[in-house]
């Protein structure tokens, strides 16, 4: 048995088989998880379970994340939200998309994780970088 770190089998395997550049997408409880993405991994069981900062923490705690993506609505829509997240990637680059844009790019992602959080535009495309 797995003593630390992430348990859930599905999502250390997305995460060991992520290279330069491609992509996880952790997602609020309303996204759309596209069809064409294999690695589809849902934690949301109720509102709030499991918050999406819960599962962000716990992802980039094991991957290295080179640049993050967001919708451009998070900074107006949730501001709380969106200084959360930028607090957990000091010196990470940041780009921002309109919303719909952002839910267009999912669909190339490698894998999706969605949370049970209800707040707005807490979604996150995070882009896997070289540790080397």
């Amino acid at each position: 048995m797995k003593k630390n770190g992430i348990l859930h089998p599905g999502l250390n395997k997305l995460i060991a088989e992520i290279g330069h550049m491609d992509e996880i997408v952790v997602t609020d409880a309303g996204l759309p998880l596209p069809e064409e993405v294999n690695a589809r991994i849902d934690f949301a069981l109720r509102e709030g379970t499991v918050q999406f900062l819960t599962l962000l923490d716990s992802v980039i705690d094991e991957l290295s994340v080179e640049k993050i993506i967001m919708a451009e609505e998070v900074k107006t829509s949730s501001p709380t939200m969106h200084q959360e997240i930028l607090s957990r990637f000091e010196n990470i680059e940041v780009e921002y998309l309109a919303h719909e844009k952002l839910k267009q790019r999912t669909k190339d992602a490698r894998g999706l994780v969605r949370s049970g959080e209800f707040t707005s535009y807490a979604n996150v495309i995070l882009v896997g970088r070289v540790v080397y």
